[in-house]
């Protein structure tokens, strides 16, 4: 045992010796809570830390386990979600002076699902201030620091999320994506990202910032554990007009199926554009980890990708601006510069602008599954830039932080990025791979084989 003792152990580490008895919850969640109060200070990973709550659902985790109730992998574990998540009596400020007061009574379906799987939620993980960007600087609550490097952000939306589960903070935690906001950060922060099939994970009790292209998913250590929150949160939800009604298939069932045969398109087009040497690098590297596992590497290219982006960024920006145009004219003091100014901009978009979006995507989202015709799974870098320093202007490297990343919220397929190599420097690297819409038991599959053969999800920050 590390200083660190458990902190840094998978979900599916935990899982046996949690059951046996080996592991106490209430052990597990109080060192996770020392590791915070010691951390946080530093990492700005928490808004709010629910010490006496999760104590509790530790004490019930371990009577309930002790007793033979045991309910699964996640019963017990400390788990973070991100702050744009109602919480039942504890305050959910979506990163905004506009909620920083506010109390839901109601838990956000995502949580439900958790703690229901016997999860203990420790706390409510800093964001980007209302999800609306890719640093997670919050000028209200602080600006989120990469564990790997505090001198650099950890990616956003969903930075808090992304740093508690690098640092150690947590063993898993709930991310939101609309542009990028689980993969990137997943990426700056060297760990695994599910943005899941548009539809597949309720969204209900989560702030919109655009209805039609938000997803909800997992933040881990490893793929296994991705799966294993992925099948916990999965399921059709009446509360959600988005919710897709389909059986919902056992995740973890292929993460040891390898991935001999697997037909592999590497996307070089588009997406290693501008991209940072080391990045290209790595993600060419893991194209040859993938042969070598017995993978077929092809190349493809994506039609229309670029019009994507553009479609992305008005769909984001006019919803954006319907959901909170209303504060933004009331009270435009309590938003950032960087807000208010993307928002205003959104609310400038023509109707028909968001129309001819809105009907692009139709066509897009068909053409991206047309290309599983002909392979199993797209790989490109996740982000073309890694972590950049904490007092970088939002405006530096802006578009291409999310630029990869948008075309498949706009489609709704799968990606999930997972670590791929570090620069010289030592910042993470993400690879990112899609997969078919509702593939995702096939796409964790394929990521698992490509982590299996590297070790780049055991290197954690020293602390």
């Amino acid at each position: 045992m590390t200083d660190a003792g458990y902190a840094y152990f998978s979900i599916s580490d935990l899982a046996p010796s949690i059951e046996s008895g080996e592991i106490s919850p209430v052990a597990l969640v109080q060192t996770t809570l020392d590791r915070i109060a010691a951390h946080n200070d530093t990492l700005c990973a928490y808004i709010t830390v629910m010490t006496e709550s999760a104590l509790d659902e530790a004490h019930q985790a371990e009577r309930q386990i002790a007793g033979g109730n045991y309910l699964g992998p996640l019963h017990g574990v400390p788990l973070a979600a991100k702050d744009l998540f109602a919480t039942a009596g504890v305050r959910t400020t979506f990163g905004s002076p506009l909620y920083a007061d506010w109390v839901p009574d109601h838990d956000a379906a995502a949580v439900e699902r958790l703690r229901a799987a016997g999860a203990v939620i420790v706390g409510k993980t800093n964001l980007h201030e209302l999800a609306y960007g890719g640093t997670s600087g919050n000028p209200h609550f602080g600006a989120v620091r990469n564990a790997f490097d505090p001198a650099c952000h950890p990616g956003g939306s969903s930075g808090g999320s992304a740093t508690a589960v690098a640092g150690g903070l947590a063993f898993g935690a709930l991310g939101s994506d609309t542009g990028a906001s689980i993969r990137q950060p997943a990426a700056c922060c060297g760990i695994v990202g599910l943005k899941p099939t548009f539809g597949l994970v309720s969204k209900f009790g989560a702030l919109p910032l655009c209805w039609t292209m938000d997803h909800v998913g997992p933040m881990t250590r490893t793929v296994a554990d991705a799966a294993a929150m992925l099948q916990v949160l999965a399921g059709y939800d009446e509360r959600d007009e988005t919710s897709a009604e389909r059986p919902v298939p056992d995740y973890g069932d292929g993460v040891n199926r390898g991935a001999g045969g697997v037909r592999i398109a590497l996307v070089r087009e588009f997406f290693f554009a501008d991209c940072d040497a080391e990045i290209s690098a790595a993600v060419e590297a893991a194209g040859a980890v993938f042969e070598g596992l017995g993978a077929r590497i092809e190349e493809a290219t994506i039609p229309d990708v670029e019009i994507s982006y553009a479609a992305g960024t008005i769909i984001m920006g006019s919803e954006g601006a319907a959901m909170h145009g209303a504060d933004l004219r009331q009270r435009p003091e309590l938003f950032s510069d960087e807000v208010r100014g993307l928002l205003t901009i959104g609310s400038l978009y023509p109707a028909a602008d968001y129309v001819q979006a809105q009907r692009f995507r139709k066509t897009f989202t068909a053409a991206v599954e047309e290309l599983f015709t002909l392979c199993d799974a797209l790989i490109m870098p996740t982000s073309p830039v890694p972590a950049t320093p904490i007092d970088d202007s939002p405006a530096e490297h802006g578009p291409l932080r999310y630029r990869n990343t948008v075309p498949f919220d706009v489609s709704g397929h799968p990606a999930i990025s997972l670590p791929c190599g570090f620069t010289a420097k030592g910042l993470p690297i993400g690879l990112q791979i899609v997969g078919r819409a509702f593939g995702e038991a096939e796409l964790l599959a394929i990521a698992a084989a490509y982590e299996g053969a590297t070790d780049w999800h055991e290197r954690h920050p020293k602390f």
